[in-house]
């Protein structure tokens, strides 16, 4: 197996991008493989590693089509919706919780009336 090229942090040569990169030029890796690594050192654990492809080789985004875009709204508005009261609470429902503000906590509620 080859290994892969290791670059220190921001010492990276100019055509190779992180998925962050590549995604805010707009482009995706494509299925190449991973052309090096970035290590930043963190104090008293191991580093963070950051993969890096050639932009070169890298393709479009795909754009998202008319059923993806009713997928992601039917999705999200789901995350909206109150399991207890199965109403609209007008925003996305807190994991933690697992219903609306008003339906975790009925006590603050008649407090605040």
């Amino acid at each position: 197996m080859a290994s892969i090229p290791v670059y220190s942090w921001r010492l990276a040569p100019d055509g190779l991008a992180t998925l962050r990169q590549l995604r805010a030029r707009g482009l995706r890796p494509g299925g190449q493989d991973v052309a090096a690594q970035i290590e930043r050192p963190r104090f008293r654990r191991g580093p963070l590693i950051a993969y890096l492809y050639e932009i070169d080789k890298a393709k479009p985004v795909r754009p998202m089509t008319p059923a993806k875009w009713a997928a992601l709204a039917k999705a999200n508005t789901a995350r909206r919706i109150c399991p207890e009261c199965e109403r609209d609470a007008g925003y996305v429902i807190p994991a933690t919780l697992g219903m609306c503000v008003t339906c975790a906590y009925p006590d603050d509620e008649q407090r605040a009336a």
